[in-house]
């Protein structure tokens, strides 16, 4: 049921951003929850490996480097994903900051905090 309530949240604040950026544009909110799925999918088996991989440039940034690959995720979505789409890079790496942190705050609300 968590699993459940975490995804319908994220694709609520997918849908919400996208309203909210002028860069980031989805389709519907079955598309949203598309998203919320294969970025999930994506952050369980594909960040960790390039997380693993950049792991002495993340030092030298001083873990700053892990936003640019938050937003190399979201744009590894976009590809994969018809109907969602985000225009640049920058906007990318915006949209995945606001993300997670309207996550954390919305999770932290409902008591689903990891």
């Amino acid at each position: 049921m968590k699993l459940l309530l975490r995804l319908l949240v994220t694709a609520a604040l997918v849908l919400l951003l996208s309203n909210l950026l002028t860069g980031v544009h989805v389709a519907s909110f079955g598309t949203a929850v598309i998203v919320a799925v294969v970025l999930g999918l994506l952050n369980i088996f594909i960040k960790p490996i390039l997380v693993l991989l950049t792991l002495p440039v993340t030092i030298v940034t001083l873990g700053l480097f892990l936003l640019v690959i938050n937003a190399l995720m979201i744009l590894a979505c976009t590809k994969i994903v018809g109907g969602f789409a985000v225009d640049s890079f920058l906007t990318a790496l915006i949209f995945s900051v606001i993300l997670s942190v309207l996550q954390s705050i919305t999770y932290k609300i409902l008591g689903d905090d990891k």
